[in-house]
């Protein structure tokens, strides 16, 4: 119980700092990072998706800074790839789940839960979310890209 109410009282805490010193207070940032993390996708790296067709552990010593988060890769190449085309190996909805935002909200992207799809990279919340998403991809992506970016309003 009192394990609970401690909890509760640290995360209470840390949303009124979050709120009082986040530039972000009320918007939510582009890319999805962890709480108390600067770094996209988790620190996999992005091009590997396409150019191994799986996820990727990147290294923080290959890594560049794209839309206020920081992004890893694998290897050199694999971040001057990145750098000469961003917006081709980056996520959709800045690594949000898709399914979220069709669904007009927002939630974490997991690396391990992912699909390019028509050329594009897109990450799910988890396994059961990512099912309910290609049950009809074609449909919740048409939303989404309707939804985004003001869904992180």
């Amino acid at each position: 119980m009192i394990t609970l109410k401690l909890r509760h009282l640290v995360s209470t805490a840390l949303l009124m700092f979050s709120a009082i010193f986040s530039s972000q207070a009320l918007a939510e940032s582009p890319i999805y990072t962890s709480y108390f993390s600067d770094t996209a996708v988790s620190g996999y790296d992005t091009v590997a998706y396409f150019t191994e067709n799986k996820p990727v552990e990147g290294d923080s010593k290959y890594s560049a800074e794209y839309q206020g988060a920081e992004w890893h890769f694998s290897s050199q190449k694999n971040l001057d790839a990145f750098k000469a085309d961003p917006a081709k190996y980056a996520p959709q909805y800045g690594g949000y789940c898709a399914w979220a935002v069709a669904k007009n909200n927002t939630a974490k992207g997991d690396p391990m839960q992912w699909a390019i799809h028509n050329g594009k990279l897109y990450l799910n919340y988890n396994a059961e979310i990512r099912s309910k998403w290609f049950a009809d991809k074609d449909a919740l992506i048409v939303t989404a890209d309707k939804n985004w970016p003001s869904v992180l309003n």
